[in-house]
């Protein structure tokens, strides 16, 4: 399929409601939340959107059936260093520690910084978007040219002692006239201008990590093949000549379409073994074994507590934590030509690059119906959740439609969604009269939503065309013709 300038942005629109939810918080641990038009909405991140949308692209590859299971992927990651390391070790044969430093002090040469404390002495100071195979590939490099990069590796270790030493020295410059003459006979050298001088040119006369085996360590790093990477972009700033990539994907704020509901939810946490206690009116010390007996009395009552008295009143521990409820619009744009153009600098021959760009486009399609950040997820079910209304389109530019939710939908007016849900088609039907788009599809998992799209339809003023299938949301995949 031909990508021209009518037909380059995929504009992604749905409408979601979620029920006693916390998908993201803020560094308090409550819901996000941003006041827009003439109320305070509940908000979610474009990263903890985007992420689960990665997430979910990965997992149906990783499970051979999402249409990207034969492709590469990126891993974003402090712990390059540690791959690296991994990889001299299993594959190269070296020594553990030894591994370690020369995989630090290789990523060093190329213009990455690593934290100062033991914790984190051999990450990063930050993620690194790079290939899945960034580790071997390196490791590689590394090893054909270990005699001149073990040799380099000296000398940067001798100048970083001898700049220690002439730190140390300037700091005695504040002591007494005593003690700093005791402190030089001690070293043996007088404290001078002249040493610390001597220090700072042997460290300057280090040479900078050879040119071509730093070019050939930032090509390993470029980002190749990598799917998720040419789909999302990263930028390094630490090494701009790794090869930053602008994303193909936008992703705007999701917010509710009514007023923020927040509720303080309190809980109670129970402790098995004063339940067991509870049960029996008795205050024993070991209660294990009526807590595994099918019957309160089943088992024999243990000796009372020696020295100490057990507390049997109330739950084990209590808390509150803040949950939200509404129905969020969210909206994400595929650029195909930016797609297309970073598959082709990666590498990838142009026929190889169509072939990856539609499998994406899939993809991608899926996962916005389907992905829900994963926070809180075993006390709220989020991921089950599925959207009430999705829509999808072509045109020459992306389409955000977020400014019709700019009145907050109240709920003496009707269901939120369903009203959400008339805006939403109302304004799309505005937008393609006016800027002569095509309608696109539209996907609906809600029975309400559904019914009001088959009035529309017998009305003749359904514009987007109804499908059954997420995939069917592209125009790669044609109606009645599932992925």
């Amino acid at each position: 399929m031909t990508i021209d300038a009518a037909t380059r942005y995929l504009s992604l629109h749905s409408l979601t409601t979620f029920a006693h939810v916390l998908l993201v918080r803020d560094d308090a641990g409550e819901p996000k939340t941003s006041t827009y038009g003439d109320a305070e909405r509940v908000i979610l991140s474009p990263q903890s959107q985007r992420r689960a949308d990665r997430i979910h692209l990965r997992d149906e590859a990783n499970l051979g059936t999402g249409p990207l299971a034969a492709h590469a992927w990126g891993v974003r990651t402090r712990e390059w260093a540690v791959r690296v390391a991994e990889a001299l070790r299993d594959e190269h044969g070296w020594e553990a520690q030894a591994a370690l430093e020369m995989a630090r002090t290789s990523l060093r040469g190329v213009g990455l910084n690593f934290g100062s404390t033991p914790n984190t002495a051999f990450l990063t100071k930050v993620m690194v978007f790079a290939p899945e195979k960034t580790g071997s590939t390196l490791a590689q490099i590394i090893q054909e040219h270990r005699p001149e990069l073990e040799a380099w590796a000296t000398a940067v270790a001798d100048a970083a002692t001898a700049a220690a030493e002439a730190k140390s020295k300037g700091k005695k410059k504040g002591k007494g006239k005593a003690a700093a003459t005791a402190d030089e006979a001690m070293d043996g050298e007088a404290d001078s201008p002249e040493a610390e001088g001597e220090a700072s040119a042997r460290e300057e006369k280090v040479a900078p990590m050879p040119a071509r085996i730093k070019s050939r360590l930032i090509c390993g790093l470029a980002p190749a093949d990598a799917i998720d990477i040419a789909l999302y972009g990263r930028f390094l700033a630490e090494v701009a000549s790794a090869g930053n990539v602008d994303g193909a994907i936008q992703t705007t704020t999701a917010l509710s379409v009514e007023p923020a509901s927040i509720v303080r939810d309190f809980f109670s946490a129970a402790d098995d073994f004063k339940i067991a206690r509870q049960r029996v009116g008795t205050d024993f010390t070991d209660a294990l074994a009526r807590l595994n007996a099918a019957a309160p009395f089943d088992a024999a009552a243990p000796e009372a507590s020696d020295g100490y008295a057990l507390d049997d009143r109330g739950a084990g521990m209590t808390g509150h934590q803040n949950f939200f409820n509404g129905t969020f619009y969210a909206h994400s744009v595929l650029d195909r030509v930016q797609l297309r153009r970073n598959l082709i600098n990666g590498g990838m021959s142009p026929e190889d690059a169509e072939r990856a760009a539609q499998d994406a486009e899939l993809a991608l399609v899926t996962a916005f119906v389907n992905a829900v950040p994963s926070a809180k997820k075993n006390t709220t079910a989020a991921p089950g959740t599925l959207p009430k209304l999705v829509l999808a389109h072509v045109g020459p530019r992306p389409y955000n439609y977020a400014a019709v939710f700019e009145k907050a939908i109240h709920r003496h007016e009707g269901v939120p969604s369903l009203i959400a849900a008339e805006r939403l088609l109302e304004h799309h039907a505005m937008i393609t009269r006016k800027q002569h788009v095509d309608p696109g599809t539209v996907l609906s998992y809600d029975i309400a939503t559904t019914k009001y799209l088959d009035g529309l339809r017998d009305a003749g003023n359904l514009g987007p065309t109804e499908v059954d299938h997420p995939a069917e949301l592209s125009p790669y995949c044609p109606a009645g013709q599932p992925a």
